[in-house]
């Protein structure tokens, strides 16, 4: 959610832009600063980011993004194996150029649904699985590949890549590289994607594999933080490290970690786990200003960050206002995701933290520019779960 200043919106970044109520209430009532989620040196990625915000400290317990997704769909790990991210992407079709020549064109091939994208995993994986390579379906293009007595190889995320030539980027493992290649073969003219390009939709034609780790051990978020805990995502990687925390994963029908999610599941799910369940927490995750800024599109970023405000927040806080529950919430990106860049950065981000029981008078909104203004700066953000907890 959190970005540069864009010149389209007159200076003011997404989260300026948007009209969130919700939020700016919260901040008038509570604290706003900045918090550093990425420890310095390490990539700026969805894993590092939610493992610090959880409370983990990516230094300590991060082996890499895909053996965290591989947990959420309940893929069998051995120590001596190692898990890809593989994702579904669109490449540029033409004719008659190498592989290496052709350009990434989005790396979620228009947020290809699940079903669709199990078909055409499964055609990929019918002629290249073996012994040494078993392919998994994940949610949307998002999708496993697990390497028996495999590598941690350097491999590049496919969002890093839009709008480049993708030769530079290609695997050194010569395997890697050749089932990449053959899966554009197979895809290309898959009846599936000649029917989305009839609809006007992106072709999903490649593998793309990246976030190479090893199995994962996280210690248990109860013994931690003696909280009971929920997970309210669609995607794969967040339901990967609440299955390695111990913390149980909701699944909200319609929600697919894109801009058209099921928004009121989330907050209805949040709710009913804390004011019905017995639950101490809940982690709501929503993908879809990341999306947007992936996508490099400023006003389906602005309406993502609107959409959070008026169908989850709002939503909750009517929920927990009637409830008479004391309550805490913190609001915060996990990193910015510019629209300029279209990738992932490690600058730190704005938080919002507000305790029912010691509502404050300030005259701040929650916003990036304001929030660094505030003077408050958690350096660690592997403490920030700390911090709310122990307010």
């Amino acid at each position: 959610m959190a970005d540069e200043p864009i010149k389209a919106l007159g200076g003011k970044t997404p989260l300026e832009a948007a009209v969130t109520p919700v939020m700016d209430a919260y901040a008038a009532a509570g604290e706003i600063g900045m918090v550093a989620t990425i420890p310095e040196g390490m990539s700026p990625g969805s894993d590092t980011a939610n493992l610090s915000v959880i409370g983990y400290d990516p230094k300590q317990y991060y082996t890499g993004r895909s053996p965290l997704e591989a947990l959420s769909i309940g893929v069998p790990m051995k120590d001596t194996d190692v898990a890809l991210r593989c994702n579904i992407v669109t490449l540029s079709e033409e004719p008659d150029i190498p592989y290496e020549e052709r350009t990434i064109i989005d790396h979620s091939s228009d947020e290809i649904s699940t079903e669709d994208a199990a078909i055409l995993l499964k055609a990929v994986a019918d002629e290249l699985q073996d012994e040494t390579y078993q392919f998994y379906v994940g949610t949307s293009y998002r999708h496993c590949v697990i390497w028996n007595h495999g590598s941690v190889v350097p491999l590049t995320p496919p969002h890093d890549v839009l709008g480049q030539v993708i030769g530079q980027y290609l695997p050194i493992d010569p395997v890697l590289r050749r089932m990449m290649e053959r899966s554009y073969q197979i895809l290309e003219n898959h009846p599936l994607n000649i029917a989305r390009r009839e609809k006007g939709l992106k072709p999903a034609n490649s593998c793309w594999f990246w976030g190479a780790g090893t199995k994962p051990a996280l210690s248990s978020f109860y013994e931690q933080h003696h909280k009971r805990a929920v997970m309210i995502s669609a995607v794969d990687l967040l339901k990967g490290i609440a299955v390695g925390a111990g913390i149980d994963n909701v699944d909200v029908p319609g929600a697919n970690g894109g801009l058209e999610t099921n928004y009121e599941g989330k907050a209805d799910a949040a709710v009913k786990a804390l004011l019905q369940d017995g639950y101490d927490f809940a982690y709501i995750h929503l993908e879809a200003p990341d999306e947007m800024g992936h996508q490099g599109s400023t006003d389906r970023k602005v309406l993502a960050i609107e959409n959070m405000d008026q169908r989850i927040l709002k939503h909750i806080k009517e929920a927990m206002d009637a409830s008479g529950e004391d309550y805490r919430i913190l609001i915060l990106p996990d990193h910015p995701t510019p629209i300029r860049l279209r990738t992932h950065v490690a600058d730190p981000v704005p938080y919002l933290l507000y305790d029912s029981t010691s509502p404050r008078t300030e005259k701040w909104h929650y916003n990036e520019r304001e929030a660094a203004a505030s003077g408050h700066l958690v350096a660690r953000g592997c403490d920030m779960i700390s911090y709310l907890f122990s307010r």
